[in-house]
């Protein structure tokens, strides 16, 4: 049997499921009242203090410098993939053990079902929702240090679909492969990009740049995967969100 970890980042106490391959990882340095067992991204070789940066992908770093697995996982503590499209509770959707065996026998990497944006491309999407320049900046990084890469990101950048959230379920060589390309890429954006002048939400830039090089990394490499639902486990305000994300679309000082 492999020896399946799928790491639960978390920030502040939350119910998790029952089954042995869900860890939770208290991210940023936290300590969650009640949870004095959980994984901690401050342990061993990390980059924890970068967290309100990075967001989730501190955990994914614990996870490569310092667990020892067959296949390593990452979702969020809201954010499961689902074994069940529909259930009476949310809980019962997402999937277990034996629902991610069966995925990974078909692929040795699980990702979510693409999201797709419909009147966005993902490179305007970033652009209407963050600094633009900063993912012009990633394709130069890529230009000069991964040149291989290139055509990928030009053709992920230019569809209406990909895959988010960073969550993916992945064999451990391949980890290793991604992990080595994607940190040095953002550490690279890192000591370009002035955060100083960033409100809030924006200093996650490091995080929301993941997600859309996930793909890049994925097709550059011809990587195999299966895709399987995402059960959100709080309720979406989807008017607002809609209308946050048109509001974005017509505004007109891209950055």
């Amino acid at each position: 049997m492999q020896k399946i970890k799928i790491l639960v980042a978390m920030h502040k106490a939350y119910s998790l499921p029952g089954e042995n391959i869900y860890a939770p990882i208290q991210v940023g340095g936290v300590r969650i009242p009640g949870m004095e067992n959980a994984l901690r991204d401050d342990t061993g070789e990390n980059i924890s203090a970068k967290n309100k940066y990075y967001c989730e992908m501190t955990a994914l770093y614990w996870a490569w410098k310092n667990l020892d697995a067959d296949c390593i996982g990452l979702v969020h503590y809201r954010r499961y993939f689902a074994g069940k499209r529909f259930a009476l509770r949310k809980e019962s959707r997402i999937a277990n053990r034996s629902q991610i065996e069966e995925a990974l026998e078909k692929a040795p990497v699980i990702l979510p079902q693409k999201r797709n944006y419909w009147i966005e491309t993902t490179y305007s999407q970033y652009a209407h929702a963050h600094h633009k320049k900063d993912m012009d900046l990633v394709r130069s990084i890529l230009e000069e240090r991964y040149p291989e890469y290139v055509r990928a990101f030009d053709d992920v950048m230019e569809r209406t679909a990909g895959h988010r959230f960073n969550m993916f379920i992945m064999r451990r060589d391949l980890l290793d492969h991604y992990c080595t390309w994607l940190f040095d890429v953002l550490d690279r954006a890192e000591r370009q990009i002035n955060l100083s002048e960033y409100d809030e939400y924006n200093k996650r830039v490091f995080g929301f740049l993941s997600e859309r090089l996930l793909d890049v990394w994925v097709e550059t490499n011809h990587i195999s995967y299966t895709e399987m639902p995402v059960v959100f486990m709080e309720s979406q305000h989807w008017l607002k969100k809609g209308m946050a994300f048109i509001e974005r679309k017509f505004r007109k000082n891209w950055t």
